[in-house]
């Protein structure tokens, strides 16, 4: 499949700079998407903007900005000056800080993009940014304008390539919930037994994994309607009753491993 660039610029450290292109490392062209339609007509639905009193099409001239105050008002805002308070550069990756590799916990990432270089010019440029933070083990800090709008983001060597990461904004993340500890020390027979069953349940990565199950069903639903078939309903799960009993983790651990033993 061909690499769709949607972005293309300049990789700058210091005095080297490189052509480059950025290309979304991650794709949803295989998610099914629907549309929505009048079901007396069989015509799609448009969706427009309109004034929530009077209720009539707003023109896009005619649309602008507004921030909500405390009051009920709005603060108006215009596109050039939400511009004016970007990056002066938007085709220009400027690396201007390094961090140790992996030190960035992983909810701050947010996309992966291949970043790649664009011609033999720019490749030894682009060979000497990544090898060079591969020797040093760190990570390029950037900001740039994608999707609209600005973004740090960050550098990290990886083959013969830089993955480039959005990373989330500031607000965008939570602090780490509080968890509840056992008030007494954990059983070594229990942490052995559950040592026992992660082992036995270990294996190797496979991107099958994480499949879609849902558009899996959807696709195959949607044929099955193509060829005039009638669906089939799934079967409903067996629901049991709760006894209110509490579990012994330990009984159950036993039971399991027992029962795979036999097995």
């Amino acid at each position: 499949m061909p690499r769709h660039v949607f972005w293309k610029g300049h990789l700058r450290l210091s005095l080297v700079t490189a052509a480059v292109s950025l290309t979304p490392a991650t794709t949803e062209s295989g998610k099914v998407r629907f549309h929505i339609l009048n079901r007396k007509t069989g015509n799609r639905v448009e969706s427009i903007y309109a004034d929530s009193t009077t209720h009539r099409k707003v023109t896009d001239k005619n649309q602008v900005k507004g921030f909500a105050k405390e009051d009920g008002s709005y603060v108006l805002l215009e596109d050039d000056e939400i511009d004016a308070v970007g990056l002066e550069s938007t085709r220009t990756i400027d690396i201007q800080t390094f961090v140790p590799a992996g030190s960035i916990d992983w909810i701050w990432y947010d996309r992966p993009h291949f970043l790649k270089p664009e011609d033999k010019i720019g490749a030894e440029a682009f060979g000497v940014i990544r090898d060079s933070m591969k020797a040093n083990n760190v990570a390029g800090i950037a900001r740039l304008v994608i999707y609209r709008r600005e973004h740090a983001v960050l550098l990290e060597p990886a083959g013969k390539g830089i993955i480039l990461w959005t990373l989330r904004y500031y607000d965008e993340v939570r602090e780490s919930i509080d968890t509840l500890e056992p008030k007494k020390k954990m059983d070594s027979e229990l942490l052995s037994l559950m040592e026992k069953r992660i082992e036995k349940n270990t294996t190797a990565w496979k991107p099958s994994v994480a499949q879609d199950t849902v558009q899996k069903k959807i696709k195959s639903l949607l044929k099955s309607k193509e060829k005039g078939k009638a669906a089939s309903k799934p079967k409903a799960a067996a629901t049991k009753k709760s006894g209110g009993n509490v579990i012994n983790i330990m009984d159950a651990l036993k039971k399991s491993l027992a029962s795979e033993k036999r097995g």
